[in-house]
């Protein structure tokens, strides 16, 4: 069974740093880009970055540089996000998720003609809270 597994939310308060794994289970994550996205209560789905599992480049989403970062780590079949500085509008539910990719290619954030991301599988998604 294809599975993503979101772990490491919580409460934390601003200015603190938490870091999300992503761990998939019944499938390598080679040649798959993986990125994160999060949802505030009565927002969009908004793109955070992504990761090329294989080949090892990053995109991330302008107003995410500087404070998160995505890392793999190919021997436990997990991506991570690390998030620095963290400010209550930071505060949502962080979704990993997945779809192939070549090798050489750069990882999107783009959404397709039905108004939804292009990735295929999503995980269950972890809530991040960043109060006083």
């Amino acid at each position: 069974q294809l599975q993503l597994v979101e772990t490491g939310g919580g409460l934390v308060q601003p200015g603190g740093s938490l870091r999300l794994s992503c761990a998939a289970s019944g499938f390598a994550l080679d040649y798959n880009a993986i990125a994160w996205f999060r949802q505030a209560p009565g927002k969009d789905r908004e793109g955070v970055g992504c990761v090329n599992f294989s080949g090892g480049t990053t995109n991330y989403v302008d107003a995410m540089k500087g404070r998160f970062t995505i890392s793999v780590d190919k021997a436990k079949n997990t991506v991570y996000l690390q998030m620095n500085n963290l400010k209550p509008e930071d505060t949502a539910v962080y979704y990993c998720a997945t779809r192939g990719i070549a090798l050489s290619s750069p990882c999107i954030l783009e959404l397709g003609a039905s108004g939804l991301y292009t990735y295929d599988y999503w995980g269950q998604g972890t809530q991040v809270t960043v109060s006083l």
